[in-house]
């Protein structure tokens, strides 16, 4: 089982990958951003905004936040999200997912969560904590691909490594 730390470690994470990721992005043009480069949401933009998508709908599972539109895997509805309001609706979610993490206790993150998947066509019961650990690892693998892309486009994300995380809690 995870501790409430651990999630509140992972939504600091989450918010300086997220603004690393952004940044770089934020060096090419739009067309660079959506070009299909090959990965499985075809370009930078796409990815992102998946990684987003996902977010919201984890977390309307997970603390009652409205479940995003339902077709989120699909890149032709992901690129319809212009790039300001993606990196404001991000820096935004980032924000939230760190106060509602503030609170968590041991006790929120034993219980099953009972829930609807369209992607895995069915209702399913998973503890908590795995649910958590599972909206932490989708957002790291996906990350990892757009900090790929960017690399390969020509921008520079910071480093990954957790122990460099600048404002970490044991720092």
């Amino acid at each position: 089982m995870i501790s409430p730390d651990h999630v509140r470690l992972m939504a600091q994470y989450n918010r300086w990958q997220n603004r690393s990721l952004y940044a770089a992005a934020n060096t090419l043009d739009e067309a660079a951003r959506r070009a299909d480069r090959g990965a499985f949401f075809k370009s930078i933009h796409t990815t992102l905004a998946h990684i987003l998508w996902g977010d919201e709908a984890w977390m309307s599972r997970l603390a009652g936040r409205p479940f995003p539109d339902g077709k989120g895997l699909e890149a032709d509805y992901l690129e319809t999200r212009d790039w300001e309001t993606l990196n404001r609706d991000r820096a935004a979610f980032d924000a939230w997912l760190i106060d509602w993490a503030a609170d968590l206790t041991a006790a929120d993150i034993a219980p099953d969560l009972h829930w609807i998947s369209s992607t895995g066509k069915g209702r399913f019961v998973t503890p908590r904590w795995v649910c958590l650990t599972h909206l932490f690892n989708h957002q790291t693998h996906h990350r990892g691909q757009v900090h790929a892309l960017l690399t390969a486009a020509g921008a520079r994300p910071e480093d990954t490594d957790i122990p460099f995380m600048p404002d970490a809690p044991w720092k």
